[in-house]
């Protein structure tokens, strides 16, 4: 199976080397990899620029002149989107990543292993570590079914079947429960640990946090799911007071009847995957 990596890019100039050295050196290497970079103002390009001159047949990559605001999901997704539009096709596996990762060498090998194993799954992907305290650690964020935002990798019909990506926060959660309601497996492999060089989150401000209530109506939770992811979500950053933050965010969208992402089936689905997730965890 052969695989290609779309990574947007923004300011990326301290970490997008880690990352693209990490991408030369894998057990099996892609057969491209599509740096976009979206309106930096650093020394990205040229980081960029050295990979390509020295991999021609690695990398590739594109420019995009969005707003330089960023807000989570909607600035990274829209350029992902845009670089997917500029690929060959010609593709087994289709991999979203960030520019601020290293990989171990055997990742994608192992993706491609998962993926042959099972023509039902869907989506695979590893776990992302922070450096804290002279170690890197776990970045527990989330549960260890979930695969994270930073680096994920889907099979081409599965991409297709649920749309693609969502330019909104919570788009990785979405792309997850859709995979769900249309039957593919969600794989995670303990085994792939992801150095994670900026923690998730470091540069949000207040507006983008309420974007999480947001996202939490975005996806047809209710009030009541909200309040408890918003909860957990909240204590595992060890910040309770985003508690309020999301709630706050999530009435703002509920009040402007906002759009959901998924349609009223989908929503209804989730729901009862979430409810039916929680009672798993309490019994």
């Amino acid at each position: 199976m052969n695989y290609q990596i779309i990574i947007p890019a923004h300011n990326e100039e301290k970490d997008i080397d880690f990352t693209l050295h990490s991408l030369t050196v894998q057990s099996v290497l892609p057969k491209n990899v599509l740096i976009v970079n979206d309106n930096s103002i650093d020394g990205t390009q040229l980081v960029i620029d050295k990979y390509i001159q020295r991999f021609p047949n690695l990398f590739s990559s594109i420019r995009l002149q969005s707003e330089a605001k960023h807000l989570p999901g909607s600035k990274v997704i829209n350029a992902f989107n845009h670089g997917y539009k500029t690929i060959d096709t010609d593709f087994d596996i289709i991999v979203k990543a960030d520019a601020d990762l290293i990989f171990p060498t055997n990742y994608f090998e192992t993706i491609i292993k998962h993926f042959e194993s099972d023509d039902t799954i869907g989506m695979v992907g590893g776990f992302a570590y922070i450096h804290k305290n002279g170690d890197w650690i776990l970045e527990n964020l989330t549960d260890k079914d979930h695969i994270r935002g930073a680096f994920k990798a889907y099979r081409k019909e599965c991409f297709e079947q649920i749309g693609g990506l969502k330019p909104a926060m919570g788009w990785d959660t979405v792309d997850e429960l859709l995979c769900k309601f249309y039957n593919w497996k969600v794989v995670t492999d303990e085994s792939l640990k992801v150095k994670h060089l900026k923690p998730t989150g470091a540069n949000y401000n207040k507006e983008a946090r309420y974007k999480q209530g947001e996202a939490f109506y975005s996806l047809g939770y209710g009030f009541l799911i909200t309040s408890i992811a918003s909860l957990k979500l909240a204590m595992r950053k060890g910040k309770p007071m985003l508690f309020l933050d999301y709630l706050n965010g999530f009435r703002k969208a509920q009040s402007a009847k906002k759009p959901l992402l998924v349609t009223k089936e989908q929503a209804q689905f989730i729901r009862n995957y979430r409810w039916k997730k929680m009672k798993e965890k309490l019994f």
